[in-house]
């Protein structure tokens, strides 16, 4: 039986693929992702044929569902920020884990009022156990910071919010 760790990194292959559907059967356990719509998000559905999925489905179904709903209702509080159209979005170039420092034990690359090049490296998103380092993209001043260390991150979301020179 797969983990759930398992199926949220398959979730994130098929939404960054072009497969449209996706079946997976293994002892008595079928797994069925569909991406839905011009969102192309991918929809989990999982079909029970073992009494023992029974008890994990409820963990994966809120898991994946509840994730979407807490981006949600964090987003009327960065509107205000977001919306000057003078501030530069450094965004994720994939999906993964945001890390603001390279280790737990050193500071975080750059905090607010920080300020930075085209070259600096504002944080690392980890990807199927890649750490990449995103670069600033532009030279200005950090004006804030839209995730927190260790979420998860979506493809195309704003990390930082810069102020360009």
């Amino acid at each position: 039986m797969l983990k759930i760790q398992e199926i949220r990194e398959i979730i994130k292959l098929i939404d960054q693929s072009s497969i449209e559907k996706f079946t997976f059967e293994s002892e008595g356990t079928k797994i069925v992702l569909k991406k839905g719509g011009s969102e192309k998000t991918v929809v989990p559905s999982v079909v029970e044929t073992a009494p023992v999925v029974q008890q994990v489905l409820p963990v994966v179904q809120e898991q994946v569902v509840a994730a979407p709903k807490q981006a949600v209702q964090a987003a009327p509080e960065e509107k205000q920020v977001e919306e000057d159209a003078s501030l530069h979005k450094v965004t994720s170039p994939m999906v993964g884990t945001f890390y603001a420092s390279a280790s737990p034990e050193v500071p975080a690359y750059v905090q607010v009022g920080a300020k930075v090049t085209e070259e600096s490296i504002v944080c690392i998103v980890e990807a199927m156990k890649l750490f990449n380092e995103i670069e600033a993209e532009v030279s200005g001043e950090i004006v804030k910071v839209l995730v927190e260390d260790g979420q998860l991150v979506e493809y195309g979301q704003p990390l930082f919010l810069v102020k360009a020179n």
